[in-house]
């Protein structure tokens, strides 16, 4: 199971919200020809089964279009460089569409889903935010998971591991046989193998969103599979409004100049100004010299570009598991040199670090980007976030 990284002073931007509009043609009959799985009891065919519809406002990388007995969730670019993606959800009791064009080729999923293979840690909390854990069952590389409850059936042998190491044991499932196998947004050569078997591969690439909220907001696509829409609006709109809650209380302060990142293999990867961790830094009331740039990756730079743009900075965000800042002095001599290290504040998100190794800053991180963002409020302006526990980070020592 992936857990993507989230480079440093992380999380969130954007606005919008989410409405969920009530739309039906006969609520009544609904109602009553539904049973208690959600499915569909006595098919009226002038029926809007869809009352709850979901309407995304931060998302970009997906849609959904509804029609009175299913839906359609089309995934804009599943993986990095790869083509749309649709698939055709069809309430469990209806009958198949009648479909034309591209989505006559197009998977058909029963829905409300019964079970879910996961590829990422990032899709956990989307399930058990919607009360739906009891739908997952199985995980790719169980040792990233963090959430208790998530462990909990691990260890009890409901929800089972299926690509430890990373490889996809395809025998593993295809005998299981699950509604949908979510992917973590990249084109496994094994997916083509399970599709032929018969397998949903749905994709899931909410890191490719640009804001921290449109990441979140994918929430309501594992709604629509699981059949929970109005679950997912008041779970959305509750975090949207404490993101922008927080946001406010620091846009009247005066920026705070921080650094985000580490280097990898000689290489500083200082995430773009429209980026997600760009617009995070934005609204926490943070700054740094590549805020302005427009582009929605990273930036790779050496270090003595970095050094004298942002070494003066006096908060340095990683995610690294430095023990103290000799720690990272170690793992690059270079670091000693940067103000934050040798007499600021370096702050990791490596506060919520599950049994096995797993880090929570890339599991719930991504659903709760609000908590992500009051930490950083509360580093970078400590009087605006007075008494604040913190959920993600940590300050690294310094030796």
């Amino acid at each position: 199971m992936s857990q993507r990284p989230m480079t440093a002073a992380l999380s969130v931007l954007v606005t919008a919200g989410l409405v969920l509009s009530a739309c039906s043609s006969d609520t009544s009959g609904a109602d009553t020809a539904i049973d208690a799985r959600g499915c569909i009891t006595d098919f009226d065919a002038n029926t809007d089964y869809f009352p709850d519809k979901s309407t995304l406002s931060d998302a970009k990388n997906f849609t959904l279009e509804y029609h009175d007995s299913y839906q359609v969730l089309t995934v804009n670019q599943p993986h990095p460089g790869g083509a749309p993606e649709s698939y055709v959800l069809v309430k469990c009791g209806a009958p198949a569409p009648e479909l034309s064009g591209d989505l006559t080729a197009a998977p058909k999923i029963s829905t409300p889903i019964t079970s879910l293979y996961s590829a990422s840690t990032t899709h956990l909390p989307l399930i058990t935010e919607l009360g739906q854990l009891d739908v997952l069952t199985g995980v790719s590389n169980a040792g990233f998971v963090s959430d208790p409850a998530v462990r909990e059936r691990i260890d009890a042998g409901e929800i089972v591991e299926y690509a430890p190491g990373q490889t996809v044991n395809t025998e593993t499932v295809v005998a299981a046989d699950p509604d949908v196998l979510m992917t973590g947004g990249t084109d496994d050569p094994s997916y083509a193998k399970l599709r032929a078997a018969g397998i949903p591969v749905v994709a899931n690439a909410e890191y490719l969103e640009s804001t921290a909220l449109g990441r979140s907001e994918w929430i309501k696509a594992m709604a629509a599979l699981t059949g929970t829409e109005a679950q997912a609006a008041d779970v959305y709109s509750q975090i949207r409004s404490d993101y922008e809650d927080v946001s406010a209380k620091a846009q009247g302060a005066a920026a705070s100049p921080v650094l985000p990142g580490t280097m990898t293999q000689g290489t500083w990867y200082m995430p773009a100004g429209g980026s997600y961790i760009g617009g995070l830094v934005r609204d926490a009331g943070g700054s740094y010299p590549w805020l302005t740039n427009p582009a929605t990756g990273s930036l790779q730079l050496n270090f003595e570009s970095v050094y004298a743009q942002a070494g003066s900075a006096p908060t340095w965000f990683v995610t690294n598991s430095w023990e103290t800042t000799a720690d990272a002095v170690a793992e690059d001599p270079r670091y000693g040199r940067l103000a934050a290290a040798r007499d600021g504040a370096v702050w990791s998100a490596t506060k919520a670090i599950g049994p096995t190794g797993g880090n929570d800053f890339h599991e719930r991180g991504v659903t709760r980007p609000d908590l992500v963002l009051a930490d950083i409020v509360a580093i970078l302006h400590p009087e605006l976030m007075p008494n604040h526990e913190f959920v993600f980070y940590r300050q690294v020592p310094r030796a």
